[in-house]
């Protein structure tokens, strides 16, 4: 980010604070060879990690199981221009080990589409980037409209 562009960058602390805040996120993955976004709810791992339910026979599960992926949420308000966006950039996979699965759900939210064959998808949080949009409602001294 350039200085003075309207944005403060957020420390890892503070990304995964807001994180906790918002209900809804977007995966980012590769879908034959081109970029593919899934919005998910999720959760979040006492490390940070991300925590979503899916189903097992879903593209989702298949395209990210020990893939590096990015995963992106935010919050807006319209009406203020404020908001924020925080994307986590890590390794995903499906939790296969009965006891680490066991110790994670207490963490997942349930899939607003749930399944029957549902798997655990956790992604590690190994790179956490964010951004509050801190601009000011006027434009080279001139107030914005609204």
């Amino acid at each position: 980010m350039y200085a003075n562009d309207g944005f403060r960058e957020l420390d890892r602390g503070e990304c995964l604070r807001l994180l906790a805040t918002a209900p809804v996120g977007r995966v980012v993955h590769t879908r034959q060879a081109l970029p593919a976004v899934v919005p998910v709810n999720f959760g979040l791992a006492t490390d940070g990690a991300v925590l979503l339910h899916t189903s097992a026979a879903s593209e989702l599960s298949r395209a990210v199981d020990g893939a590096v992926v990015a995963f992106e949420a935010d919050a807006v308000d319209a009406a203020a221009r404020s908001g924020w966006s925080v994307v986590l950039t890590g390794r995903a996979a499906v939790v296969t080990d009965p006891a680490e699965r066991e110790r994670l759900e207490r963490m997942a939210p349930c899939s607003w589409a749930p399944s029957p064959d549902e798997v655990l998808v956790r992604i590690d949080a190994e790179l956490v980037t964010g951004r509050r949009l801190v601009g000011s409602r006027t434009l080279y001294g001139v107030p914005l409209p609204g």
